[in-house]
């Protein structure tokens, strides 16, 4: 389907005047737009998902001919994308907006109430890791900002600079009925003007199909909105902090297990080998077939059998003699070699998606994940700090985006140019106390002024850091013997 999609978004931009001949450099979008990442998407999708046709569906010969089965899977890329959410954003991370509270820091957390932000944002940050980016994009509605988080299979980079990238086509599909609906979202700019089209393909096949009324499916959707005024565009590309190494070219993003893939087709056919060893190995006894055949009691003219043909337990076997030996077949299990290799492999896979060594262990059961604290010095923390910096980006520009549209449908007129600061959840971080150390010789030694010293230990806004301080210089000035007292020091009036 996105191949289609992909032949006709180029297509697309030449009928819309988008794409002028390549007489000047300058006058060429640049929509090098790689098939082979929407078809690495889709594998990564269906990983995620649990479920990869051309790893998981194994076929093989038995004696009654070829057969076909599905292979048990560890799941590794939900485990290792949602893992990696959890760590990177939760609940614990606060966003703030200039010094302290004010009306659009807010309008911010109210935009953010609406759409349950920080549920979703975990969600789709772990979508995020697994397909290898999504994108946020506000919009009016009833007259309130509502937010649309689109995952990496649906959307298509149309022109950026510098891994920033300023249009793209959202993709939606529906069906209704025998037809499929196809629904591009363009969002391009003709110098200073930003433009939105919205085009509705009708097919009842696999193609794009022939483009048909907006009406069709939504009635209140115009064909065309141009907006003046805007700096940027208004949605915000997210993506891992990992370099794309399957198209360097590309600004899209790679999933956090990329460059794990055949790590992860072992350790699925390892899991898959360790189950099978318990059926494949299950207790077996051997009788002569003549011995589970209907015998007819003489005296009661009842039906008997020497052993129950039923029990999967037994195997019938002829002979060409008269040995009516009973076999007791005992198959040794490799249980702790399969636990072995299955957790070599799990430190092999944690290496490749930038956790710790140990971070993931296998007991035989199910995959777990390491629960104690990380050290700072760990891969684990430092793969964390490096993701915080992109998202830390994007999350600014989804606020200056969100203050945007409200502005241009006169829902609010905020402040974008504000310092917006995002204080992750560092909790996981082994010695806390080693880190207020460290800063209070920083401070000590005059090596790091005392503002900066607050913001950094606390979270905080420097602007908010600098009034902390101000209030803290005017409690000390302040002392007084009953205030002393207070702290239950012996000083003031004993009366």
């Amino acid at each position: 389907m996105f191949r289609k999609i992909i032949d006709y978004v180029k297509g697309g931009l030449y009928r819309l005047g988008l794409i002028k001949s390549i007489e000047k450099l300058t006058d060429h979008k640049d929509i090098s737009i790689s098939e082979e990442m929407y078809q690495k998407i889709d594998a990564w999708k269906a990983l995620y998902r649990g479920y990869y046709d051309e790893w998981h569906d194994i076929s093989y010969h038995t004696m009654a001919g070829m057969q076909n089965r599905k292979m048990d899977t560890l799941n590794l890329p939900k485990t290792a994308s949602a893992e990696m959410a959890s760590l990177v954003f939760n609940e614990k991370c606060e966003i703030s907006i200039g010094n302290g509270e004010n009306p659009t820091s807010e309008f911010i957390d109210e935009v953010f109430k609406q759409n349950k932000f920080y549920k979703k944002f975990q969600d789709h940050l772990e979508y995020n890791f697994a397909l290898g980016g999504m994108v946020i994009k506000p919009y009016v509605k009833d007259d309130k900002v509502m937010l649309s988080f689109i995952t990496a299979d649906c959307f298509i980079p149309v022109s950026w600079h510098n891994d920033t990238i300023s249009e793209g086509v959202f993709v939606s599909e529906y069906k209704k009925k025998d037809k499929t609906y196809t629904h591009l979202e363009w969002h391009l700019w003709d110098k200073n003007t930003y433009i939105i089209r919205n085009e509705l393909y009708e097919s009842k096949g696999t193609d794009i199909g022939v483009k048909v009324s907006l009406a069709v499916l939504f009635p209140d959707l115009d064909g065309e909105v141009t907006i003046n005024g805007l700096k940027r565009s208004i949605f915000t590309y997210f993506k891992p902090n990992t370099a794309n190494n399957i198209d360097i070219q590309s600004p899209l993003g790679i999933s956090l297990f990329a460059n794990a893939m055949d790590t992860m087709r072992a350790a699925d056919t390892a899991t898959d080998s360790f189950h099978r060893e318990f059926r494949l190995g299950k207790k077996r006894i051997l009788v002569p077939s003549k011995m589970i055949k209907t015998v007819v009691d003489p005296n009661t003219q009842e039906m008997h059998r020497y052993f129950d043909a039923t029990d999967e337990t037994y195997e019938s076997f002829k002979t060409d003699n008269d040995d009516e030996t009973i076999k007791d077949i005992k198959v040794e299990l490799r249980v702790d070699e399969h636990i072995a290799g299955i957790n070599a492999l799990l430190n092999l896979f944690a290496m490749q998606t930038g956790f710790s060594p140990g971070t993931f262990s296998f007991d035989g059961q199910s995959v777990k994940t390491a629960t104690e604290v990380i050290s700072e010095n760990s891969k684990t923390f430092k793969s964390k700090k490096s993701h915080e910096t992109i998202i830390e980006e994007g999350l600014q520009e989804v606020i200056q985006s969100i203050i945007a549209v409200a502005e241009l449908y006169k829902i609010f007129n905020g402040d974008a140019e504000q310092e917006i600061t995002v204080s992750f959840d560092d909790s996981i971080v082994e010695d806390k106390f080693a880190e207020l150390t460290n800063i209070i010789q920083e401070v000590t030694n005059k090596l790091t002024p005392r503002y900066k010293a607050i913001a950094k230990y606390h979270g905080i806004s420097e602007d908010e850091a600098k009034q902390w301080l101000v209030e803290i210089n005017e409690e000390n000035k302040t002392a007084t013997a009953e205030s002393i007292d207070f702290f239950g020091t012996g000083g003031g009036n004993n009366g």
